[in-house]
């Protein structure tokens, strides 16, 4: 009779009985999948939805069933959305934010009272009706972008039961000591409160057991995060901080109607000069919203949505943006005043990025630089970053399944084996790039790294160098005009 054992389960130097034994070898993890980087984190203000919980949103649909209509504030994360939609961004996680003087909506039905399951003033549109049927009564919950939902029962227990059981109910219903018997009605809960614009702390949130704010979007596979609409500089180095801790570009700004020499200064004094955070420029963006008219944003949402939607390899510099009417310095009409190449150089040169009009690649609106607040040149585009964070992302997310094997050649193998076909694949899809007819990567894995003395403590290491492709910031072209040039051809003079 033979034997059937799992690999790595039989001692076969130990083997007494003569007999069959058949060890099953699962397949090795010698394939590694890339980590998401079109994923965007927005943390803002809603008029509806759980406050500091961070919701998976794949476009504007799913935020008007999760967050409601958009609203005419800076802060609102369906502005956000919407914007960065536009320029090609389809994944994102929003987490909600208020000061904390936000309401639930309420109304009372023959004795009962309704509440709605989130704050806000979009709960103060919930109708709620209660029906007389044959076998009882019909409950119908609606709300004119929320959606709508119907329950049935012949007592009060019984709806407010079908109510509980829903995970998207917008209602809930609270019975008193003594349950009252259904009386049919109709009602429009009232009293929901949005509450005012948090402050800077309620947008970073708490890094805590529950985690609010910007720190709710830990471990959400974010690429990118945005805090919208706050540009006060005493956040830069928190932002910077969980940047680099999550591997997320956060983008950021400075205030509405800003000048040169003040954002200049302000960050600064900020001490910002981090790969990890983007700055804009605070010349904001006049956007035409199909809610709310005609309205003055902050460019972070444009910047953030078109880096979600390039390939890690690539800068925002030249990219052009949908959705701009004007900005602040160009007006409506986009063209009242344009930027010199001193003020772009000073911006520049201290590591703040800018969106306008015309861009290196004609008059369309577009981000004009394609840097991070680094100071170091080498580190200092939005490629460094993005690739960087793509490829970290995915050796964390896949290299963990050698944790626990036995370390010998063969493991020094497949871990060879893994990453030089993760890197081929970058190189194949062109994320990577061949120079000089040199492949742009290198892994060492082997004993040469790897001696007995630091295996025997349990230590294997892998030494992995990438070599990125360079972004064409500063083309130059150099023309030899006149009629006395002489110009050479492969044929000869002409």
């Amino acid at each position: 009779m033979s034997l059937v054992y799992q690999a790595g389960t039989l001692n076969t130097t130990a083997l007494t009985v003569p007999n069959l034994y058949v060890q099953i070898a699962q397949p090795q993890p010698l394939g590694l999948t890339g980590a998401s980087s079109s994923k965007l984190g927005i943390v803002g203000t809603a008029g509806w939805g759980p406050v500091g919980l961070p919701v998976p949103v794949g476009g504007m649909s799913d935020y008007l069933s999760a967050f409601g209509s958009k609203q005419n504030k800076t802060t609102d994360a369906g502005l956000a959305v919407n914007i960065a939609a536009l320029q090609g961004a389809s994944s994102f996680v929003v987490v909600r934010v208020t000061d904390g003087t936000d309401a639930n909506a309420t109304a009372s039905l023959g004795g009962v009272t309704l509440s709605a399951v989130h704050t806000g003033a979009a709960g103060n549109s919930i109708v709620v009706t209660l029906t007389a049927t044959g076998a009882g009564y019909g409950l119908a919950v609606s709300h004119p972008v929320l959606g709508a939902a119907s329950y049935s029962g012949a007592t009060w227990n019984i709806l407010e039961a079908a109510v509980a059981q829903d995970l998207s109910a917008l209602v809930t219903i609270h019975l008193p000591d003594a349950v009252p018997d259904p009386v049919p009605g109709s009602v429009t809960l009232s009293g929901g409160l949005d509450g005012g614009t948090p402050d800077t702390s309620a947008f970073l949130g708490k890094d805590d057991i529950i985690r609010t704010g910007m720190y709710a979007l830990r471990g959400q596979g974010c690429a990118v995060a945005t805090l919208h609409g706050v540009t006060d500089s005493a956040c830069y180095s928190s932002q910077a901080a969980f940047g680099l801790g999550e591997g997320v570009y956060m983008v950021t700004a400075s205030p509405a109607y800003d000048s040169v020499s003040n954002a200049v200064s302000v960050k600064a004094a900020s001490g910002l000069d981090s790969s990890a955070v983007k700055l804009m420029f605070g010349d904001w963006i006049w956007w035409n919203d199909d809610v709310n008219g005609m309205m003055l944003v902050s460019p972070q949402a444009f910047a953030a949505g078109i880096l979600s939607a390039l390939s890690p390899e690539q800068s925002s510099l030249n990219k052009a943006l949908s959705g701009i009417v004007g900005s602040q310095k160009a007006g409506l009409g986009g063209s009242s005043a344009t930027y010199s190449t001193a003020e772009l150089s000073t911006l520049f040169t201290a590591g703040i990025d800018v969106i306008c009009n015309p861009a290196p690649g004609g008059t369309y609106w577009a981000v004009r630089c394609g840097h991070n607040t680094s100071s170091k040149a080498t580190v200092n585009g939005d490629n460094y970053t993005r690739l960087t964070n793509y490829i970290a992302s995915s050796l964390a997310g896949g290299m963990g399944a050698y944790v626990g094997q036995v370390v010998n050649d063969t493991l020094f193998s497949d871990i060879r084996s893994t990453l030089l076909g993760f890197l081929s694949s970058l190189l194949s899809q062109g994320i990577l790039g061949v120079q000089n007819s040199e492949l742009p990567y290198r892994v060492v894995c082997d004993s040469s790294n790897n001696p007995q003395s630091r295996t025997a403590l349990g230590y294997v290491q892998a030494d992995v160098a990438v070599r990125y492709q360079g972004i064409n910031e500063k083309f130059v072209v150099n023309l030899q005009g006149g009629t006395s040039v002489t110009v050479t051809t492969a044929g000869g003079s002409v």
